[in-house]
């Protein structure tokens, strides 16, 4: 079980949510190797570049990947909905902000995640290119708590429309693969061929 740490309370811990099914690209999509690697792995590594406290955050029930210094938050088993990892993880980070990052996200930039890290406190900063909202790529302050307790109770409003009722500030990314999701088997091949046209981006 998780013990957050009382200490640099004003310091973000950053939160991997891996709590989906997996089921369009056949399930255990945490353990589905990228490159030789874990999927889970590449946005854990990402974050501990970032900050040193590192949380994993998933369902009783997900078979996850050994990674050393990682520590895993295990999220209530319903609903089935991204909002209550994030619930999750702001209770457990007691006060403190969350980087959050989905695990099916392997290009995300450590300059992306430094930059949400020192955003000043205050407001949720949420990730976007061209427009599209990424809302599982930001920084989660505190005082969101609420808004997304009530959000999880419900779990059905979409959570885009969660978050952007919290009245999120944007930071534009420039990298077009950073927001890429790794979800069927397609989208693995289309990874594979990323990091083998240009290494690791970030």
């Amino acid at each position: 079980m998780l013990e957050p740490v009382g200490a640099s309370r004003q310091l973000p811990v950053a939160a991997i949510l891996a709590g989906g099914h997996g089921h369009r690209i056949g399930g255990g999509k945490a353990q589905v190797e990228l490159a030789g690697r874990p999927l889970l792995e590449w946005a854990a590594a990402t974050a501990g570049q970032v900050l040193a406290e590192v949380w994993v955050v998933a369902k009783p029930d997900t078979a996850l990947p050994d990674l050393p210094g990682v520590s895993v938050l295990r999220e209530p088993a319903e609903a089935r909905h991204p909002v209550v990892g994030l619930v999750a993880a702001l209770r457990a980070a007691q006060g403190r902000p969350v980087l959050v990052c989905a695990a099916d996200m392997p290009f995300v930039h450590v300059d992306t995640l430094r930059a949400l890290s020192e955003w000043p406190p205050g407001e949720t900063v949420l990730a976007t290119r061209s427009g599209r909202i990424e809302p599982l790529l930001g920084r989660y302050e505190p005082s969101a708590l609420g808004a997304l307790e009530a959000a999880a109770e419900a779990a059905s409003a979409p959570l885009r429309e969660v978050v952007g009722a919290l009245g999120p500030v944007l930071l534009e990314v420039a990298d077009p693969v950073e927001l890429f999701n790794v979800n069927t088997p397609a989208d693995l091949a289309r990874a594979e061929a990323i990091v083998a046209e240009r290494g690791r981006p970030g």
